[in-house]
């Protein structure tokens, strides 16, 4: 018999973000554009000796980081007031230099958009999260919000 587990969910939000889809031909979604990106993630696991099963404010009090940072510091890092352009972009090179010249904060990742976000943010917290909670809690899915009207998942 499946035992079972408890949820909760934490929403990420005030990050302004700058991305570009260059593979988007026919769509103006090719070109560079922001939006108040903001993420929800659902946890499940076990409770702990406080009966939670994340704590709402544990992202910024963890003792595991992420690329040298609090998760916290990292999604602000990742997200805000930036701009993210995939690996395969052919005008990395261009957003590198803006980057150089003090332009723009670029943040390179695998692939952009909403369904992409949302997947490297699924297995990044992940990855955190089986550190930080030796493995009793995990992300079951991540929302990311481009605004109230769209947003996109993934997990299990």
């Amino acid at each position: 018999m499946k035992m079972a587990k408890f949820n909760s969910t934490k929403l990420f939000d005030g990050f302004s973000t700058c991305f570009r889809q260059w593979k988007a031909d026919g769509t103006h979604c090719k070109f560079l554009h922001g939006y108040a990106v903001s993420f929800r993630v659902w946890f499940e696991g076990e409770l702990d000796e406080r009966n939670w099963v994340w704590d709402f404010g544990g992202m910024k009090r963890a003792k595991t980081q992420i690329e040298g940072m609090s998760p916290k510091d990292y999604f602000t890092y990742l997200l805000d007031h930036t701009t993210i352009i995939a690996e395969d972009d052919p005008h990395l090179t261009l957003f590198k230099q803006m980057h150089a010249e003090g332009i723009i904060q670029l943040r390179i990742l695998p692939a952009t958009g909403c369904e992409r976000f949302a997947e490297y943010l699924y297995h990044t917290i992940n990855d955190f999260l089986a550190v930080e909670t030796n493995g009793r809690v995990k992300a079951t899915k991540i929302e990311v919000y481009e605004h109230e009207r769209n947003s996109a998942s993934y997990g299990e």
